[in-house]
């Protein structure tokens, strides 16, 4: 294996952990306890993405939205459920903040 794909597989373990890291402290803030409460209606991520990408206050925020949604759902499945709502709330208030601006060349690492 050359030294690309060591560092590649580094970065990969790395981006894992710190994915962990961040589950198990959501966790621990709030333990799982809807065994019994009523779950919420299905949606599909397409759904999700059009009413995130109509929601947007500007249009690079709507093109963002594609992409957060995109990395949430490849990252979905290792999350608890309250963990991905919460996520998908915080990219909500982002997108509609009209004064929010990304910094140019800026991407999230998750989505590609």
């Amino acid at each position: 294996m050359g030294d690309w794909q060591n560092t590649q597989n580094r970065m990969a373990v790395g981006r894992a952990v710190r994915m962990r890291q961040e589950i198990v402290a959501f966790e621990a803030r709030w333990p799982n306890r809807d065994r019994w409460e009523e779950p919420m209606p299905r949606f599909s991520w397409t759904q999700l993405e059009r009413q995130l990408v109509d929601l947007a206050a500007t249009e690079t925020q709507a093109e963002m939205a594609r992409h957060l949604v995109s990395a949430t759902r490849k990252q979905a499945q290792f999350k608890p459920p309250e963990m991905v709502l919460r996520e998908i709330l915080c990219y909500a208030w982002v997108l509609l903040d009209e004064n929010f601006r990304p910094e140019p060349g800026t991407r999230n690492e998750d989505s590609s």
